[in-house]
């Protein structure tokens, strides 16, 4: 039986650290009839965040889905992490939304990692409703956050409620649309409010703001516009289609605010996303690619009879086992049903189906269009994967990700723990794309890497408390790249003549640098068979495997192309492998040659600190080679911006605290790779060398 998906909200709930999502999202459980007692992000104590990590630390790591109900609307509702080390997990969420929740702090306001969110959900078309948390806290101003909406994040908030009071006296909010006030008393309890007339002195600007929100909302509908125009107000209804369309179509963001703590004002939050969030079947369909990743014209349409076009969004462990969280695009899907990942090529037969209610779950037989399910014990799938129908497969757009920016060594105490460690990354690489893990082949220590420092904090974290590994962490490292700065025509011949058959092979070349991002190219201009077409693939091949040792200190190098011009060939002694040795003798000669540069990571570093000591924070930056991009007072604090080295900021939070008196707090995402200047590259340089030489002790 097809569900009716105009009652399907998929929605998430992002924002930056501390503005209260968990605890937002725990209400709307508690309204919802999901939970009956109430847990704390603060006590340690909340339902989505059941990781003791989460629970020590008060800020949500992975996602959490749950799903729950509102006046017969069935939520399926993705807990986001706001810190900026978790923006993969926040990525993976709004990748399978249909809507979204922001939240901002009223006292705090539009922080850094909400703008990092906001450009996300931007560029993933997320259409979303506004709410300013913490009205009860001290400093709070509801007005101000709106000015920062439209300032720092560029976008229409179109206010629909006002609140009744500000920091401690917060009682209620007007609704503009109804001129009516929902009052709320201090027992906590959600559902002990009364419905009263708007205040009188709160009536003035009740009407400015309500004439501000018809203005809008009837841009959305010529007829309802000409009859506005003409002195009559649109109908109730006619109202509440036209911010539907402007928030679907992300002309403007349905603001609201309240206190998810005192539990005053969530019930508005419901009623908006049941009111004006997309159902599945009002966003814009899925593309579909070939296997070969070109866009075929298709779309995944909401569809229960369509052909199954499922991504898989999140991996997680539990008790269980492995959970693939899956967002059904198109078909149905069935307990026993057999799809193809269309990453991989193989067939996956699903098991076990269950509907997430935060770590709870409850089983199900089929999942359609629209869903939001997790299957129990897939193998092979990891995130960003497209389970398909067998007969008529296709792939979603893939997901992508960015490369790790700083590393650690970790060392097992013992082989027991050796073979723990095994299995738990395996898990927690299946769980995070953008955490790596490899072997290094000359002293056989495990290198962790990861986005940031906390990042990798937290995942040793997870291995010493969750799988048990008792094991020693290296100091961080930087990921450096190498690159070239000349073009370098060059030759050379690969000759080789022992007992048996030789080896033969000569290639022409040149080697030029690239733009940033371009990674490595090969073009052949060979003509007239001058090296055999069967050849040629070898020489692209020695190249590649030499491009995890650059010349000048041994990093990954990139952005550079080798053309080959001209070569020569032996009958009898030449080979693929002949040519391929050449290639890796060439880049031996002549990358040395190319004007080769050490790359560092630059981080765009963002820092919120009190006045008096904005002096003593820029002076520190400056010291870490910082370039300060701005300065810009905000409601309590000053936020400066500047892009600073990633080999700079180890350990900053403990410094700027220190300078902050505990005040100052700041978050960093990676920006672009940069050269380093000179005694950096000699300090490097030492670096590697000390750990090379502790290495061959090993």
């Amino acid at each position: 039986m097809a569900k009716d998906l105009s009652k399907y909200r998929n929605i998430g709930i992002f924002a930056h650290v501390d503005a209260g999502k968990t605890t937002t999202t725990e209400r709307i459980l508690k309204l919802t009839g999901k939970i009956h007692k109430i847990g704390e992000v603060h006590d340690g104590a909340a339902t989505t965040d059941f990781m003791e990590q989460e629970q020590e630390r008060g800020i949500t790591i992975q996602s959490a889905a749950t799903t729950c109900f509102w006046n017969d609307y069935q939520l399926n509702i993705i807990d986001t992490p706001g810190h900026v080390d978790f923006t993969i997990e926040v990525y993976h969420s709004l990748k399978v939304l249909d809507g979204g929740v922001g939240v901002f702090c009223g006292s705090g306001g539009v922080e850094p990692q909400s703008e990092t969110n906001w450009r996300y959900a931007n560029d993933s078309g997320v259409a979303r409703i506004i709410y300013v948390n913490k009205l009860d806290r001290l400093g709070a101003d509801y007005y101000r956050v709106i000015d920062q909406i439209k300032n720092v994040l560029g976008a229409r908030p179109l206010v629909m409620v006002l609140p009744i009071g500000t920091e401690a006296e917060f009682s209620g909010v007007v609704d503009l649309l109804e001129r009516k006030a929902y009052i709320w008393d201090e027992s906590g309890d959600p559902e002990k409010f009364v419905v009263e007339d708007v205040p009188e002195d709160m009536k003035e600007i009740v009407e400015k703001y309500r004439t501000d929100l018809i203005e809008t909302a009837v841009e959305e509908d010529d007829d309802a516009m000409e009859a506005y125009l003409e002195g009559n107000e649109p109908e109730m209804e006619v109202l509440k289609a036209c911010i539907r369309k402007g928030t679907r179509d992300i002309n403007f963001f349905p603001t609201y605010c309240g206190s998810s703590f005192k539990n005053k004002g969530v019930q508005q939050i419901l009623n908006a996303v049941v009111d004006y969030l997309p159902s599945p079947t009002e966003v814009k369909p899925q593309p579909e690619v070939d296997m070969e990743g070109n866009e075929t014209g298709n779309f995944a349409i909401v569809d229960p009879d369509a052909p199954v076009r499922a991504l898989a969004f999140k991996i997680m462990e539990d008790r269980f086992g492995a959970l693939t969280f899956t967002r059904v695009y198109s078909g149905t899907i069935n307990k026993g049903d057999t799809l193809v990942n269309t990453f991989t090529g193989k067939n996956e037969r699903i098991g076990r189906m269950v509907q997430m209610h935060a770590n709870d779950r409850s089983m199900v037989d089929s999942a359609q269009a629209g869903d939001i399910i997790a299957i129990v014990g897939l193998k092979n799938v990891r995130t960003g994967h497209t389970l398909a129908d067998q007969k008529n497969p296709a792939t979603l757009e893939p997901m992508v990700f960015p490369d790790p920016v700083i590393s650690v060594s970790i060392v097992p105490r013992d082989k027991a723990n050796g073979e723990k460690l095994g299995t738990a990354l395996g898990k927690m690489v299946a769980e995070d794309p953008s955490f790596h893990v490899e072997v290094d082949q000359e002293s056989g220590e495990t290198i962790l890497k990861g986005m940031g420092e906390l990042h990798l904090d937290i995942k040793v974290d997870i291995l010493r408390r969750t799988h048990g590994v008792e094991a020693d962490v290296g100091k961080p490292q930087v990921a450096y790249r190498e690159t070239i700065t000349q073009s370098v025509s060059d030759s050379y011949t690969h000759k080789k003549q022992t007992g048996g058959s030789g080896q033969y092979a000569k290639m022409d070349y040149t080697i030029e640098p690239l733009e940033p991002g371009d990674g490595f190219q090969f073009e052949s201009k060979v003509t007239g068979g001058k090296i055999p077409k069967e050849f040629i693939p070898s020489i692209e091949k020695g190249f590649k495997t030499m491009l995890d040792k650059g010349p000048l200190v041994g990093f990954p190098i990139m952005d550079f192309k080798l053309i080959l011009l001209d070569g020569g060939f032996h009958a009898v002694d030449s080979s693929q492998m002949a040519f391929e040795a050449a290639s890796k003798a060439a880049f031996r000669q002549s990358m040395p040659k190319a004007g080769p540069q050490l790359l560092e990571p630059v981080m765009k570093v963002d820092v919120f600190v009190p006045d008096a000591n904005v002096g003593d924070v820029i002076g520190d930056l400056n010291r870490r080679r910082g370039m300060i991009k701005s300065q810009e007072p905000t409601a309590t604090l000053v936020r400066i911006k500047a892009d600073v080295p990633l080999g700079e900021m180890f350990g900053y939070i403990g410094d700027l605290r220190s300078a902050t008196s505990g005040r100052g707090q700041f978050s960093m995402e990676f920006s672009h790779y940069a050269a380093v200047p000179r005694q950096v590259l000699e300090v490097v340089k030492e670096e590697v060398a000390k750990r090379n030489a502790a290495k061959s002790k090993k």
